[in-house]
């Protein structure tokens, strides 16, 4: 076979695109040479890729379907060969910039960072705290190498992810809510209350079902602690917001018949920038440190 990864390229975006024209504006060919390019892909697989009707969008063909998937696999096994080349040719890294969740487990955040301190002293390091969805934004911007974030299912096609571990949820209302004095909390009496929520409603954070009829929202663990500190309802927490000294004699843990599973907690890169060796030794004490805590 003789396809080449331009032709690979030039099929996922048509597919995507859904228009041979649109595709070869958004890469700036000729319409021509994109349709050619295909024709000759499909002639050296040996298979139809794409059902072409006058005056119709082009569709993908049942095998059309079939190796698209396998298509865009080979476009992020590229990314990754050229990250890794990138990253050989740099060697150790002079500055690392970590993006994290707010609500990251912060004492194995901290020991962590203090052993990156002692393994790699000669390193800058920056440090950005945020909110739901600020830690994959800053990567795509590229103002962050490494992420820690919390597993959704809407992650940007140009992150690689990578699982550390997983932290207890558990339910959660103020010492002075109506339930704090319940002995067992089930589904109908939760439901009886005011319940809050991580934003957006199409949240995939473990946690986002909504089983009252009274909601709030907030885009942040610890922005719901203060509201839940304040008797303003009930809500499922990472188990170290809920047990944060800030919030001792002020949460009370719930008895309930229904916990979420576990917070699934991720080490995110772009994949076209392969992570240094004080990336990927910061990532492995992130993940001996969950497992120390779970």
């Amino acid at each position: 076979m003789q396809w080449s990864l331009e032709q690979v390229r030039l099929f996922v975006s048509v597919a995507e695109c859904q228009s041979f024209s649109a595709a070869a504006r958004h890469l700036g060919r000729v319409q021509s040479a994109v349709s050619s390019s295909i024709a000759l892909l499909e002639a050296d697989l040996g298979v139809l890729l794409f059902e072409r009707s006058s005056g119709r969008q082009p569709r993908l063909t049942v095998a059309g379907e079939a190796l698209l998937t396998e298509a865009r696999e080979v476009l992020r096994q590229c990314q990754r060969l050229e990250g890794r080349a990138l990253g050989l040719v740099r060697g150790e890294e002079a500055r690392l910039r970590l993006a994290q969740d707010e609500a990251m487990p912060y004492q194995s955040v901290l020991d962590s960072l203090e052993a990156l301190a002692q393994r790699f002293p000669r390193l800058e390091l920056q440090v950005a705290s945020g909110a739901q969805g600020d830690v994959a934004r800053k990567l795509l911007e590229r103002r962050a190498d490494l992420g820690l974030l919390f597993h959704h299912e809407q992650m940007p096609e140009a992150l690689e992810r990578q699982r550390l571990g997983t932290i207890e949820m558990v339910t959660v209302c103020g010492a002075g809510h109506p339930l704090a004095g319940l002995a067992y909390a089930d589904r109908r009496e939760l439901a009886r209350h005011r319940q809050l929520l991580m934003a957006p409603q199409d949240s995939t954070y473990p946690g986002g079902e909504q089983i009252s009829p009274q909601v709030w929202r907030a885009d942040s663990f610890y922005a719901m602690a203060e509201l839940l500190a304040r008797n303003l309802g009930w809500a499922w927490l990472p188990r170290h917001v809920a047990q944060y000294p800030t919030y001792q004699g002020l949460l009370v843990e719930l008895r309930s018949d229904w916990t979420p599973p576990p917070l699934v907690v991720e080490l995110v890169c772009r994949r076209d920038e392969a992570l240094g060796p004080a990336a990927r030794w910061l990532g492995e004490r992130f993940a001996e440190h969950l497992r120390a805590i779970g």
